[in-house]
């Protein structure tokens, strides 16, 4: 028998909020002042802020730099930035700060040089930890896309990730994986780039921030190691379209191209 309920009141659950964190470092060994490169009359940093407030999951849009420059021209478009230290090592203890000081369930790293990250694919992170919100083994999600051109297979710009039966993350690497030991097999195991779109439950992000580089982590340069290392489980899901990371002067003309051919 359920305990009555006294009239005049109601069980109500709080809504689950995300909030999308770009973190946004103005300089860059490759590309100085990537953020801030001019893309068809905007500037990077807000074709993602744009895109990212596109996408129906999200309830906050936020820029974290440690550069004023970037703050000033964020706000200037009507985007929120935060100012962060500029120690930080990488983008998770970036994103870190800031969640110590947000009130929310989820926050989702969206990477600055990504202008074309599509918006559904970014819902598709949050939908995906959602789901498995009750699991404290699998307190992240990620994005995954299939490869198809040698190229990229062979790039070790490309982050490739093999994944199990439930689509958690077993291993990312910047080598091939996994090893075609016979080409006649390689349908039944084909090869994903990592997308770098990262949902995580609020108190993990912190949590993770907290504990030392782990060996792996620090081999292949890929802060996503850490999780796994210390035992967390990376969900991840399959999505349909790619995204370009604008990493060299070369990555940049080719995204201000298929940006004006999408325009005309």
């Amino acid at each position: 028998m359920h305990p009555a309920i006294p009239q005049g009141t109601a069980t109500v659950s709080s809504p689950i909020t995300t909030v999308v964190v770009i973190p946004a470092r103005y300089d860059s060994t490759r590309l100085p002042g990537k953020p801030l490169a001019d893309i068809n009359g905007s500037t990077m940093i807000e074709h993602v802020y744009r895109r990212a407030k596109a996408a129906s999951s999200v309830d906050t849009v936020l820029v974290a730099t440690d550069d004023t420059r970037v703050y000033d021209t964020v706000t200037a478009f009507g985007g929120e930035a935060r100012m962060t230290l500029a120690t930080h090592r990488n983008g998770t203890e970036r994103l870190a700060e800031l969640a110590t000081n947000l009130k929310c369930d989820f926050i989702v790293n969206v990477q600055s040089d990504e202008p074309l990250v599509d918006p559904l694919s970014i819902d598709m992170a949050i939908s995906r930890l959602t789901k498995q919100a009750a699991d404290s083994s699998a307190p992240m999600s990620t994005l995954r896309y299939p490869l198809l051109t040698q190229a990229e297979i062979n790039n070790p710009n490309v982050v490739k990730v093999v994944v199990d039966s439930e689509g958690f993350a077993l291993y990312f690497s910047r080598s091939k994986i996994p090893y075609t030991f016979d080409n006649k097999r390689r349908a039944l195991c084909p090869v994903y780039k990592h997308l770098g779109i990262y949902a995580y439950k609020r108190d993990f992000l912190i949590t993770l921030a907290s504990l030392a580089p782990s060996p792996l982590e620090e081999i292949e340069n890929l802060e996503q190691l850490r999780a796994l290392e210390y035992g967390y489980r990376i969900s991840t899901v399959e999505v349909a379209n790619d995204s370009i990371g604008v990493d060299t002067l070369d990555d940049l003309k080719l995204v201000r191209k298929i940006m004006l051919n999408r325009e005309t």
